[in-house]
């Protein structure tokens, strides 16, 4: 019997392999709704992943005073189109909150809704972008409020290696996180190879202090077609040294440029961190809709799916 998406990263001898989506835009219709999730499930039928991520997409302008690369659009309801995909794909679904906009009792009703209308209990919680502007819910609060709640979600959490590059303190965040429920981490984009290196060791070495097992953390990728895309991923706070920000604006084929960056840049994890008892995982996601940079994320995913592979194999005959 196949393993659920749940047993797959409680277990660390498996590989974990999802891709991650955005819903679409609120104002479309039904049927075009279907459309986009059929047409998005085809291209996937090329390759073998465990399953979805489906994003909730929040106006972040408070975080950062520039101006943002893409206009922001407010999207369906990430549990809309989680609940389309699982039922068109009959693949498990990982559905992210942002939780700062409702208050305890929403957040409550929220989820029992969740629960009750949409049989979804793959979380990822997410917190307010900034200290800036009204924040009716901590994340704190929120897991607190999940714990409590009937019904046994799966959490999972968010890492940021660049927010460990800044203050020193990610993988502390990522211990509190686990002992607040969170089974698992999925990071930001990475293309600083050596952020997440150093994040994952801090990680790994607090974890080993501590006496605790290190949960899984699911490193995500994704293609990068050109300036506009690639200001847009430094907009999010997705870290791109100067000589990849280079490599891509300059080659001949921007977004193949891109995959081998993300290629190098899981070599050289995987490379430093082996003989960490962390179990990986891996993501692909697309940050735009352009059909190019969608087609690309399924070119990544393949090579990126046969490094990890790799990995593990070599990892389970050591």
């Amino acid at each position: 019997m196949a393993l659920s998406l749940q047993q797959k990263i409680t277990d660390p001898r498996q590989g974990v392999y999802l891709i991650g989506t955005t819903p679409p835009k609120a104002d479309t219709a039904t049927d075009k709704v279907a459309r986009i999730a059929k047409k998005l499930l085809g291209r996937l039928n090329e390759i073998e992943y465990d399953g979805l991520i489906v994003y909730d997409i929040q106006d972040e302008s408070s975080r950062v005073a520039a101006e943002r690369p893409f206009p922001f659009h407010s999207t369906l309801d990430p549990r809309d189109y989680g609940q389309l995909l699982r039922q068109l794909a009959q693949q498990d679904v990982i559905t992210y909150k942002s939780v700062a906009q409702r208050d305890g009792s929403e957040f409550k009703a929220w989820l029992t809704q969740t629960a009750a209308d949409y049989q979804l209990e793959n979380l990822v919680l997410v917190g307010s972008p900034s200290s800036n502007g009204e924040i009716k819910l901590s994340l704190p609060e929120a897991y607190q409020h999940l714990a409590e709640h009937s019904t046994p979600f799966y959490l999972g959490g968010v890492a940021i290696a660049e927010r460990h590059a800044k203050k020193g303190n990610e993988h502390l965040r990522l211990i509190e996180k686990s002992a607040q429920g969170c089974e698992f981490f999925i990071s930001q984009a990475v293309y600083n190879a050596q952020a997440t290196i150093d994040l994952l060791t801090s990680y790994a070495r607090s974890c080993k202090q501590q006496g605790i097992n290190p949960k899984r953390i699911i490193l995500t990728f994704t293609p990068c077609g050109g300036e506009q895309t690639l200001d847009f991923m430094q907009w999010l706070g997705i870290s791109v040294p100067e000589g990849s920000k280079y490599r891509i604006l300059d080659a001949e084929n921007p977004l193949n440029e891109s995959i081998k960056i993300c290629r190098d840049n899981l070599q050289q994890i995987l490379q430093h961190c082996a003989n960490l008892d962390i179990p990986l995982g891996l993501n692909v996601e697309s940050l735009t809709n352009r059909r190019e940079e969608i087609d690309a994320s399924i070119r990544l995913f393949r090579l990126l799916k046969a490094l990890m592979e790799l990995h593990l194999a070599e990892k389970q005959v050591a």
